[in-house]
């Protein structure tokens, strides 16, 4: 058995912690937010390690990204009351091999798929090359949502620490955007799609 190592940053939102890990939770250019129970358990989607972290009182939302796990807290409790407790819950979690994913999720979910335009792939591998690294090393994540060609605008999800962030409006519009009008001649705008 593999040793679990865990160990936590902060974020940019003071109510999000990223609690890393020294394996791969989830494949390269996936990420999976859960902002309640039930959306750990929906079909497709759907994560026992999200919905066991979701019997702490105090997580409000779960996000799962490459090799971390973002929880966001309600604002009444610190986290100095519960990092250690939940950091323990993770490492046993883990040691004892309980699965992150139903394997419908894993089956389901893939980055770039046969169907999208040669623009949509481009601006998925710019995502994912440039962008992805930098809001991961924040707690959050960034993916696809959708490309209309005829306006040029690119909807983005932001999820994880950055889902309610102060400063990831400007992200968006002064980073991303900037990134995404310079290497895809297409791009015009970039929104955050259910912010």
């Amino acid at each position: 058995m593999q040793p679990v190592f865990i160990y936590t940053e902060a974020s940019p939102n003071p109510n999000s912690m990223k609690f890393v890990l020294n394996f791969e939770l989830v494949p390269q250019g996936l990420s999976f937010d859960y902002p309640d129970i039930e959306s750990a358990q929906a079909e497709g989607k759907a994560s026992p390690l999200a919905g066991d972290l979701f019997q702490f009182p105090f997580v409000q939302r779960v996000f799962l990204a490459s090799n971390f796990v973002t929880l966001t807290k309600d604002d009444a409790t610190d986290w100095g009351d519960v990092i250690l407790d939940t950091k323990q819950f993770l490492k046993i979690y883990f040691e004892e091999n309980h699965p992150v994913f139903e394997q419908k999720t894993v089956d389901k979910n893939t980055a770039i798929l046969d169907t999208d335009s040669p623009t949509i792939r481009q601006i998925k591998t710019i995502l994912d090359d440039y962008v992805r690294p930098a809001v991961e090393s924040d707690g959050g994540a960034i993916s696809f949502h959708s490309f209309e060609e005829e306006t040029g605008t690119v909807k983005v999800l932001l999820q994880g620490s950055c889902s309610g962030c102060p400063s990831s409006t400007l992200t968006l519009k002064a980073g991303i955007q900037n990134l995404l009008t310079q290497m895809v001649p297409d791009v015009k705008e970039v929104v955050a799609e259910g912010v």
